[in-house]
């Protein structure tokens, strides 16, 4: 966790400079969550190929894009990984038919 944590870390401190012409993340936080909440598909997507038809290789440097710009979207909207953490924690333990079910209802 210490790796996401510090990723997060810095994502922030990149939006905040907003210093577009030295930063991916800021250059995204600049283009608009649009564009941020679509390059995380294209890239969950990504993941999905990698899996289905690359190698391992593939699928894990697609999952490490596919963490990061979770963590971008996620620091765009002002949701800190420790409310993420906080309800994968409370999901711990509950069948996942049950926890989908009882958002169903």
């Amino acid at each position: 966790m210490d790796t996401l944590n510090r990723l997060e870390a810095t994502i922030r401190q990149r939006i905040a400079s907003g210093d577009a012409s030295g930063s991916y993340v800021a250059q995204l936080h600049a283009r608009g969550l649009p564009l941020i909440a679509r390059k995380l598909g294209e890239e969950a997507v990504e993941a999905v190929v990698a899996a289905l038809s690359g190698s391992d290789e593939e699928l894990t440097g697609e999952a490490a894009d596919v963490l990061f710009h979770l963590l971008v979207l996620l620091a765009e909207k002002g949701v800190p990984l420790t409310d993420v953490l906080a309800e994968l924690d409370r999901r711990e333990g509950i069948s996942g038919l049950d926890e989908k079910a009882s958002r169903s209802s």
